[in-house]
């Protein structure tokens, strides 16, 4: 069966303790953490123990790659991401998602590609490339280098994001299949459908609430044997004042996630 996890995302700006707390009371197999300015979400002991505690291995680490992380583990790029590597073998997860460099990373963004394949190969963890949407920088669309989508790029594992997919008019069903057995992980969301109206903000909603093709995807997924994670990344805001609707929100999530990937036998 694919392992259903969570994101620690889902709960921010909760403390990792509580996601993990929250994951287990909805039912999650297991989880990914974001790595952030919490000191607990980049400690190896505290995600052991809290891993143990709630009986939720941590499937993946998020490197800390966005704005608000911008001086976690320092500010250099390439170091980051080596340090998230030593994260995730310390605790067992076996992936790494980050996202490619910003188009002012000028020097990392002209070695990346071959830092995470050589990170890939030393270390045997999955360094999956997010794909990401384009966004407006000083008058350019062009935010990220080498690009938006992984499948495009010299690299061996790939993140699916189905939210990022609606941002970029992409459908992410058509992106699964071209990034073939390099698709090793996918944030479960949703967004508006492939070349839909417009959207300025990445909405994360729950898979089922937009107009990506989810379920097809994840139903191809489940069909072909494929064993990567999938990951829910929604957003709970509404419910930041109402603990008890952001836990049905996640148990929905997790019961579309297991209604779409589950195989059904041949007696």
């Amino acid at each position: 069966m694919i392992k259903i996890g969570m994101s620690t995302s889902c709960t921010f700006p909760k403390p990792t303790a509580q996601s993990f707390q929250i994951a287990a009371a909805a039912g999650y197999d297991g989880m990914e953490v974001m790595v952030s300015t919490e000191n607990d979400s980049r400690n190896p002991h505290t995600l052991r123990a809290l891993s143990h505690r709630f009986e939720l291995p941590v499937l993946s680490i998020h490197a800390p790659v966005l704005f608000y992380t911008q001086f976690v583990w320092g500010t250099k790029p390439d170091e980051k991401l080596v340090r998230t590597v030593d994260l995730a073998h310390e605790v067992g997860a076996t992936t790494v998602v980050v996202h490619p460099p910003f188009r002012w990373q000028c020097q990392y963004a002209t070695r990346f590609e071959e830092l995470v394949t050589k990170l890939e190969h030393d270390s045997g963890i999955a360094m999956a490339v997010e794909n990401m949407f384009p966004w407006n920088v000083a008058g350019s669309q062009k935010a990220y280098l080498p690009g938006t989508n992984p499948i495009e790029m010299n690299v061996e594992s790939i993140t699916l994001d189905f939210s990022h997919a609606a941002l970029s008019g992409d459908d992410s069903f058509e992106m699964a299949k071209a990034a073939g057995d390099r698709l090793r992980h996918v944030h479960l969301c949703d967004g508006e459908a492939p070349n839909g109206k417009k959207r300025l903000f990445d909405e994360h909603r729950m898979p089922g609430q937009g107009g990506q093709p989810v379920e097809k995807t994840l139903r191809y997924l489940a069909d072909r044997g494929w064993d990567g994670q999938v990951v829910a990344e929604v957003n709970t805001r509404s419910a930041r004042k109402d603990e008890a609707k952001r836990l049905h929100m996640l148990r929905e999530t997790l019961e579309f996630a297991r209604e779409h990937t589950t195989v059904d036998f041949p007696n």
